[in-house]
């Protein structure tokens, strides 16, 4: 049996879910690689599984360096809004044989991980400045 490409793999899986589009897969892919590459500089071995809360955590280092303040426009675009998508298409990218799996690994492990205002709007909301203090109380000269 000859092993599926990613390419197959994708067209197949948007075939059958169109929620979310190609590129958000692709993203994922590479937002995998980000998370091992991240992993092995930390743990300074090779990373042979990344746990769902791990990936996400990758996912939002990720977008955040791709994506800057757009994050949440591309997201949308793609049909991503919450970390339960993510877990969506990561177990569409399993079930095509492009992701692996552990017996411990659910699709619960990417409910309600973060919140994506939280992780990806309020890093570029501006900071609220500080109230101006009064006026400190000036002596009020007596008419003369």
């Amino acid at each position: 049996m000859q092993k599926i490409g990613f390419a197959e793999a994708l067209d197949s899986i948007l075939a059958s879910d169109a929620r979310y589009q190609g590129g958000a897969y692709v993203f994922l892919r590479d937002a995998l690689d980000f998370t091992t590459k991240q992993q092995k500089k930390i743990k300074g071995a090779t990373v042979r599984h990344v746990s769902g809360p791990e990936l996400l955590e990758g996912v939002r280092q990720y977008a955040l360096k791709e994506f800057g303040p757009l994050v949440m426009t591309v997201f949308d675009n793609w049909g991503i809004h919450s970390c339960e998508d993510i877990g969506n298409m990561v177990f569409n990218l399993i079930g095509a044989g492009i992701f692996g799996k552990t017996e411990e690994d659910s699709i619960e492990d990417f409910k309600n991980v973060y919140d994506f205002e939280e992780a990806f709007v309020k890093p570029f909301a501006p900071t609220k400045p500080q109230a101006a203090k009064p006026p400190s109380e000036l002596p009020v000269s007596k008419p003369v």
